[in-house]
């Protein structure tokens, strides 16, 4: 499993609502409804080899593209502190490759961010899911 495969995985492999979810390459694609999927995956910016956000696709499997979104991680998470003395304001966490070998820049991520990264992407995929039916007025649950 390569390292972007091995960061999906942290990411979407709790499911979020998602089902036959397969993370091939470097994107997650996942079946939320029907005919509409999911393709997610790590973007760079204007900087080859920087990848600075998660890059969310919305499709249908019948007519194409719905809507993308970029969640950026410095939108997520902001600046971190790092022990590191070249970085004393913080930085911005991204995934940079280098000689062909990805891996977190200075910072790595924690749990908690984890957990920031699989909720903004929810939230994203909230926005395409069927209306749950409210209970109408005067209906009784059994």
């Amino acid at each position: 499993m390569t390292f972007f495969e091995q960061e999906l995985q942290k990411i979407f492999g709790k499911g979020m609502g998602l089902s036959d979810i397969r993370i091939v390459g470097n994107a997650c694609y996942g079946r939320l409804s029907g005919d509409i999927r999911m393709k997610a995956y790590f973007d760079t910016g204007r900087v080859a080899d920087n990848y600075g956000m998660l890059k969310i696709t919305m499709l249908n499997r019948r007519e194409g593209v719905i809507d993308s979104v970029s969640l950026h991680f410095s939108d997520l998470l902001g600046k971190k502190k790092v022990a590191n003395p070249n970085f004393r304001d913080g930085i911005c966490p991204h995934i940079w490759k280098d000689g062909g070998k990805a891996e977190w820049y200075v910072y790595k991520p924690t749990e908690a961010d984890y957990k920031r990264f699989s909720e903004a992407a929810a939230g994203y995929l909230d926005v395409f899911r069927e209306p749950a039916q409210e209970q109408q007025m005067g209906q009784r649950m059994c």
